[in-house]
């Protein structure tokens, strides 16, 4: 019974922070596929490590933004439009009308804030899959 209250005190205790990840320095340079396992360590140094897709090392650098940043997710909303007036026959009953010329439109829903982005850039010693390729082709020379 005394773990069980020591634990539930220390849950109380936890806060979520969250933090934003800037990766638009190594965007353009690399081929980061969509939905990519990733590896994030040393949020609690100077120089967190990121590592994308097992291949792609970037040491990041913490910044504080100026104001605060408000982090929020999407959920697409169809849009269903009412029928206009009574009907006879309502050929459409329990049945929704979507507009497929009208653009897609979300809604948004504020999941915390943030002070703090992590700017990434590549690792000193990481070499690009150029690089690496032409040093095995002189190797093979």
């Amino acid at each position: 019974m005394e773990g069980d209250t020591v634990c539930s005190e220390h849950q109380e205790d936890e806060e979520e922070e969250y933090v934003l990840l800037d990766l638009d320095s190594v965007y353009s340079q690399l081929q980061i596929p969509q939905n990519a396992p990733y590896v994030l360590s040393g949020l609690d140094t100077m120089q967190p490590v990121l590592i994308l897709d097992g291949k792609f090392k970037l040491i990041g650098q913490w910044d504080e933004t100026i104001g605060t940043c408000l982090l929020f997710k999407e959920e697409a909303v169809p849009v269903v439009h009412e029928e206009t007036g009574p009907s006879e026959a309502n050929l459409f009953a329990g049945k929704c009308i979507v507009d497929q010329k009208q653009s897609s439109s979300k809604q948004v829903k504020p999941v915390g804030r943030t002070h703090r982005i992590l700017k990434f850039r590549l690792a000193p010693d990481f070499d690009s899959p150029n690089t690496a390729s032409a040093q095995t082709e002189q190797v093979n020379l």
